[in-house]
């Protein structure tokens, strides 16, 4: 059996998010596990190592499939270049240990959020950024973020639609950065639970505006109270990268 590993990179906004929903539901693994179907010969699977959700993008989500044919990487990803939609594309194809698993193995992963925070809207950057017209306090925003770093209950901070498992995860580091009316905000962790990195940026853009205030920020992590956190579009959020340990990479 062989394992293929892939960086693909993908522009969220016409589909419903990664994971598979159903026949005939538009979603990246859908169209990925389609053409790989074609190639192989065999109904073909893949695993991702994010599910990330309608409409959010990606620099370089990780997945890896199974097959019993012996292809070469340029096989796979030539086949998947040519045949795949032009708003999502294979980067790289690695053959790796047939243990390799795109999300179990992932030891951290990387959010970029973009915000255009600018009186006017920048028509090149709507369907990738956030809009934010009135002028972001930087400043408190990297205030307010230092208080998310470490292990937290993240409860408020998701809208998952169950809390049977854990809700705690680690951040390691949240990053804001601004150029010329251009914020970009990094969030870095173990994993994330569903809509928390739109939550984590939604409520520093409350802070920005001066809605809320960077010390409130354990409360609302204490309080669990989902209703008071604030919620970035899916437009500007970005899967930026994966990291595992390097032996697990190749085969």
């Amino acid at each position: 059996m062989n394992n293929y590993r892939m960086v693909i990179q993908y522009d969220g906004g016409r589909y419903k998010g990664w994971q598979r929903l159903g026949k005939g539901e538009n979603t990246i693994q859908e169209k990925l596990e389609s053409v790989l179907s074609e190639l192989t010969g065999e109904k073909t699977e893949i695993i991702g190592s994010s599910r990330t959700d309608a409409g959010v993008h990606a620099l370089a989500q990780i997945a890896n499939f199974k097959t019993d044919r012996s292809l070469t990487q340029a096989e796979v990803k030539n086949y998947l270049i040519n045949y795949l939609p032009q708003d999502i594309c294979v980067k790289e194809v690695i053959l790796v240990p047939e243990n390799f698993h795109a999300r179990y193995n992932a030891k951290g992963k990387t959010y970029l959020y973009k915000i255009w925070n600018q009186e006017y809207p920048n028509p090149f950057m709507r369907k990738y950024s956030m809009h934010v017209k009135n002028k972001l306090d930087i400043g408190s925003m990297k205030n307010a973020a230092e208080y998310f770093i470490g292990e937290h209950d993240f409860t408020a901070f998701s809208n998952a639609k169950t809390n049977k498992k854990s809700m705690v995860r680690e951040i390691y580091a949240i990053s804001i950065d601004e150029n010329e009316g251009l914020i970009e905000i990094r969030v870095s962790g173990n994993g994330f639970l569903y809509n928390m990195v739109r939550k984590i940026v939604g409520t520093l853009i409350m802070v920005g505006v001066g809605e809320a205030k960077a010390d409130h920020i354990p409360q609302i992590i204490a309080s669990k109270e989902r209703c008071r956190a604030g919620l970035a579009d899916a437009c500007g959020l970005y899967l930026e990268s994966v990291q595992y340990q390097t032996d697990m990479n190749r085969a």
